[in-house]
Protein backbone atom coordinates (compact mmCIF):
# COMPACT_ATOMS: atom_id res chain seq x y z
CA UNK A 1 0.00 0.00 0.00
CA UNK A 2 2.69 2.49 0.94
CA UNK A 3 4.77 1.75 -2.64
CA UNK A 4 1.10 2.64 -4.32
CA UNK A 5 0.44 5.54 -2.28
CA UNK A 6 3.45 7.77 -2.06
CA UNK A 7 3.89 7.51 -6.16
CA UNK A 8 0.67 8.93 -6.31
CA UNK A 9 0.72 11.97 -3.85
CA UNK A 10 3.83 13.02 -5.61
CA UNK A 11 2.14 12.68 -8.82
CA UNK A 12 -0.24 14.91 -7.50
CA UNK A 13 2.58 17.36 -6.37
CA UNK A 14 4.52 17.65 -9.89
CA UNK A 15 0.86 17.20 -11.51
CA UNK A 16 -0.38 20.72 -9.38
CA UNK A 17 2.93 22.38 -9.94
CA UNK A 18 2.74 22.26 -14.06
CA UNK A 19 -1.03 23.09 -14.25
CA UNK A 20 -0.46 26.53 -11.51
CA UNK A 21 2.58 27.34 -13.48
CA UNK A 22 0.09 27.33 -17.00
CA UNK A 23 -2.32 29.45 -14.91
CA UNK A 24 0.81 31.90 -13.55
CA UNK A 25 2.21 32.56 -16.76
CA UNK A 26 -1.55 33.05 -18.57
CA UNK A 27 -2.33 35.48 -15.85
CA UNK A 28 1.34 37.43 -15.94
CA UNK A 29 0.63 37.77 -20.33
CA UNK A 30 -2.66 39.49 -19.32
CA UNK A 31 -5.25 36.55 -19.29
CA UNK A 32 -6.92 35.84 -15.64
CA UNK A 33 -9.33 33.01 -16.98
CA UNK A 34 -7.46 30.55 -15.18
CA UNK A 35 -7.00 32.71 -12.35
CA UNK A 36 -10.64 33.41 -12.29
CA UNK A 37 -11.38 29.85 -12.16
CA UNK A 38 -9.23 28.77 -9.52
CA UNK A 39 -6.43 27.18 -11.49
CA UNK A 40 -3.64 29.35 -10.14
CA UNK A 41 -2.91 27.46 -6.80
CA UNK A 42 -0.77 24.03 -5.96
CA UNK A 43 -4.15 22.80 -4.45
CA UNK A 44 -4.17 19.61 -6.34
CA UNK A 45 -7.81 18.84 -5.81
CA UNK A 46 -8.24 22.32 -8.42
CA UNK A 47 -6.79 20.48 -10.58
CA UNK A 48 -8.15 16.59 -10.20
CA UNK A 49 -9.73 15.44 -13.76
CA UNK A 50 -10.93 11.98 -12.52
CA UNK A 51 -9.52 9.64 -15.67
CA UNK A 52 -6.01 11.22 -15.96
CA UNK A 53 -5.26 12.34 -12.34
CA UNK A 54 -7.02 9.51 -10.76
CA UNK A 55 -7.90 6.20 -12.89
CA UNK A 56 -4.71 6.34 -15.54
CA UNK A 57 -2.53 7.09 -12.72
CA UNK A 58 -3.60 4.45 -10.19
CA UNK A 59 -3.54 2.25 -12.98
CA UNK A 60 -0.01 2.51 -13.75
CA UNK A 61 1.04 2.49 -10.47
CA UNK A 62 -0.33 -0.64 -9.31
CA UNK A 63 0.82 -2.02 -12.43
CA UNK A 64 4.14 -0.71 -11.91
CA UNK A 65 4.50 1.47 -14.58
CA UNK A 66 5.86 4.99 -14.28
CA UNK A 67 3.38 7.01 -13.02
CA UNK A 68 1.83 9.47 -15.68
CA UNK A 69 -1.47 10.96 -16.44
CA UNK A 70 -2.98 14.53 -16.96
CA UNK A 71 -5.05 17.35 -15.32
CA UNK A 72 -8.18 19.47 -16.23
CA UNK A 73 -7.32 21.96 -18.94
CA UNK A 74 -5.98 25.24 -17.86
CA UNK A 75 -8.47 27.43 -20.00
CA UNK A 76 -6.77 30.04 -21.49
CA UNK A 77 -8.13 33.28 -23.91
CA UNK A 78 -5.71 34.20 -26.55
CA UNK A 79 -7.84 37.19 -27.04
CA UNK A 80 -6.54 38.55 -23.85
CA UNK A 81 -3.03 38.23 -25.22
CA UNK A 82 -1.10 41.03 -26.61
CA UNK A 83 0.59 38.38 -28.79
CA UNK A 84 -1.81 35.39 -29.24
CA UNK A 85 0.21 32.75 -30.79
CA UNK A 86 3.52 33.48 -29.32
CA UNK A 87 1.88 34.20 -26.00
CA UNK A 88 -0.11 31.18 -25.73
CA UNK A 89 3.04 29.07 -26.52
CA UNK A 90 4.96 30.56 -23.22
CA UNK A 91 1.74 29.73 -21.40
CA UNK A 92 2.32 25.64 -22.62
CA UNK A 93 5.68 25.75 -21.81
CA UNK A 94 5.25 27.18 -18.20
CA UNK A 95 4.53 24.01 -17.12
CA UNK A 96 6.85 21.19 -18.46
CA UNK A 97 9.60 24.47 -17.55
CA UNK A 98 8.40 24.72 -13.83
CA UNK A 99 8.40 20.61 -13.76
CA UNK A 100 12.16 20.51 -15.11
CA UNK A 101 12.90 23.46 -12.48
CA UNK A 102 11.18 21.31 -9.95
CA UNK A 103 13.07 17.96 -10.69
CA UNK A 104 16.40 20.63 -10.35
CA UNK A 105 15.57 21.44 -7.15
CA UNK A 106 14.87 17.91 -6.17
CA UNK A 107 18.25 16.87 -7.20
CA UNK A 108 19.49 20.33 -5.15
CA UNK A 109 18.21 18.57 -1.82
CA UNK A 110 19.24 15.44 -2.92
CA UNK A 111 22.57 16.63 -2.90
CA UNK A 112 22.09 17.52 0.89
CA UNK A 113 20.18 14.22 1.76
CA UNK A 114 21.67 10.44 2.04
CA UNK A 115 20.42 8.86 -0.87
CA UNK A 116 20.26 5.86 -0.21
CA UNK A 117 17.85 6.96 2.50
CA UNK A 118 14.12 6.96 2.57
CA UNK A 119 13.89 10.81 1.94
CA UNK A 120 17.00 10.53 -1.28
CA UNK A 121 14.42 7.85 -2.71
CA UNK A 122 11.65 10.16 -2.31
CA UNK A 123 13.37 13.05 -3.72
CA UNK A 124 14.63 10.81 -6.45
CA UNK A 125 10.76 9.85 -7.55
CA UNK A 126 9.28 13.45 -7.55
CA UNK A 127 12.33 14.44 -9.89
CA UNK A 128 11.82 11.34 -12.51
CA UNK A 129 7.82 12.51 -11.94
CA UNK A 130 8.31 15.79 -12.89
CA UNK A 131 10.97 14.96 -15.62
CA UNK A 132 8.32 12.80 -16.91
CA UNK A 133 5.24 15.60 -16.88
CA UNK A 134 8.24 17.53 -18.93
CA UNK A 135 9.34 15.04 -21.35
CA UNK A 136 5.63 14.26 -22.49
CA UNK A 137 4.28 17.31 -22.79
CA UNK A 138 6.93 18.91 -24.73
CA UNK A 139 6.28 16.48 -27.60
CA UNK A 140 4.63 18.39 -30.16
CA UNK A 141 1.68 16.51 -30.68
CA UNK A 142 -2.09 17.75 -29.79
CA UNK A 143 -3.19 18.26 -26.99
CA UNK A 144 0.21 18.13 -24.86
CA UNK A 145 1.91 21.41 -24.44
CA UNK A 146 4.12 20.97 -26.90
CA UNK A 147 1.38 21.05 -29.83
CA UNK A 148 1.13 24.91 -29.33
CA UNK A 149 4.50 25.60 -31.43
CA UNK A 150 2.70 24.41 -34.37
CA UNK A 151 0.57 27.80 -33.82
CA UNK A 152 3.67 29.77 -34.50
CA UNK A 153 4.27 27.69 -37.45
CA UNK A 154 0.63 27.06 -39.14
CA UNK A 155 -1.99 28.48 -40.19
CA UNK A 156 -5.36 27.80 -37.78
CA UNK A 157 -6.86 26.02 -39.65
CA UNK A 158 -4.13 23.37 -40.04
CA UNK A 159 -3.42 23.80 -36.47
CA UNK A 160 -6.42 22.74 -35.65
CA UNK A 161 -6.93 20.27 -38.30
CA UNK A 162 -3.72 18.49 -36.45
CA UNK A 163 -5.42 18.47 -32.83
CA UNK A 164 -8.21 16.56 -34.35
CA UNK A 165 -5.67 13.82 -35.18
CA UNK A 166 -3.21 14.63 -31.92
CA UNK A 167 -4.61 11.55 -29.60
CA UNK A 168 -4.39 8.93 -32.19
CA UNK A 169 -0.71 10.14 -32.70
CA UNK A 170 0.18 10.53 -29.03
CA UNK A 171 -1.35 7.10 -28.88
CA UNK A 172 0.94 5.58 -31.70
CA UNK A 173 4.27 7.25 -30.42
CA UNK A 174 3.71 5.73 -27.45
CA UNK A 175 3.18 2.41 -28.61
CA UNK A 176 5.83 2.96 -30.40
CA UNK A 177 7.87 3.61 -27.69
CA UNK A 178 6.37 0.72 -25.83
CA UNK A 179 8.10 -1.63 -28.68
CA UNK A 180 11.21 0.07 -29.52
CA UNK A 181 12.96 -0.65 -25.89
CA UNK A 182 10.66 2.14 -24.89
CA UNK A 183 12.56 5.24 -25.81
CA UNK A 184 10.73 7.82 -24.08
CA UNK A 185 11.01 5.70 -20.58
CA UNK A 186 14.82 5.77 -21.26
CA UNK A 187 14.96 9.61 -22.16
CA UNK A 188 13.30 10.28 -18.92
CA UNK A 189 15.79 8.08 -16.66
CA UNK A 190 18.70 9.59 -19.18
CA UNK A 191 17.71 13.36 -18.00
CA UNK A 192 16.49 12.25 -14.43
CA UNK A 193 20.27 11.34 -13.83
CA UNK A 194 22.15 13.78 -15.74
CA UNK A 195 20.00 16.39 -13.50
CA UNK A 196 21.37 14.61 -10.40
CA UNK A 197 24.77 14.00 -11.40
CA UNK A 198 25.49 17.51 -12.76
CA UNK A 199 24.35 18.99 -8.99
CA UNK A 200 25.61 16.16 -6.69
Amino acid sequence: MYTLIIPFLLFFVALSIHEASHAWASDKLGDPTAKIEGRLTLNPLAHIDIYGTVLVPLILAISGAPVFGWAKPVMVNPNNFKRPSVDNFIVALAGPVANILAAILCAVLIRFTTTSGTLGTLLFYLLEINVTLAVFNLLPIPPLDGSKVWYLFLSYESAYTLERFGPLILIAVIFFSASSNNFLMNAIMTISQFIVSRIS
